[in-house]
């Protein structure tokens, strides 16, 4: 009887044994498959990330060719006209550097985001606890992303700035307007009058 039931607790072990080995992979296939749906958020950051830092490189494009253009004329303005472009290339340079630091905030954003996801996939494959440095990547990577948004906000309002600056410079005084252009009204009394 005895042996019998030592027969039985080997049978039981070896079975043990042999299906111990077959769980083990799909427990862990079961967390990387858990932690790639985690981290499909993430990349879909990423894909907005880069898409502003495609923006940001044309803005930037934008003004690096206007800077030229200037540099380029200045040697052909008059006084008037030389301290006009002096005044805007001082404009595109303080947009340059917005959109330069724009620019290294998201690249920052990027690679916590990169970063973030390489440590939940170690996490997943060591069987380690990195929870806590995974969220602190994600809100330094947030943190990055909202500063970036706020540079390049400050960079879109300062040149909407110059430019309407620009297009008031360029307008006539509202005396010469009127002097140009009188009103039809006062032009339309004062046919009458000499008619009368």
């Amino acid at each position: 009887m005895g042996a019998v039931r030592r027969s039985a607790q080997h049978v039981a072990c070896s079975s043990e044994v042999l299906t111990w080995p077959a769980r083990m992979p799909e427990t862990h296939i079961g967390d990387i498959t858990r932690v790639i749906q985690l981290a499909i958020a993430p990349v879909f950051l990423l894909t907005a990330v880069g898409t502003i830092i495609g923006v940001l490189s044309n803005r930037l494009a934008r003004v690096v060719d206007r800077t030229r253009a200037l540099e380029n004329q200045l040697a052909q303005l008059a006084h008037g006209d030389l301290a006009k472009a002096h005044a805007e290339l001082e404009v595109l340079a303080r947009r340059m550097r917005l959109v330069y630091l724009a620019i290294g905030l998201s690249v920052v954003c990027a690679i916590f985001v990169g970063l973030l996801i390489v440590f939940a996939f170690f996490g997943a494959f060591l069987s380690v606890d990195l929870a806590r440095l995974v969220g602190l990547l994600f809100i330094a990577a947030m943190l990055g992303f909202i500063a970036s948004l706020s540079v390049f906000l400050r960079e879109i309002f300062l040149a909407v700035t110059s430019a309407r600056d620009a297009i008031h410079s360029h307008d006539p005084a509202p005396e010469q307007r009127s002097e140009a252009c009188p009103p039809a009204a006062s032009a339309g009394v004062g046919s009458a009058a000499d008619r009368g």
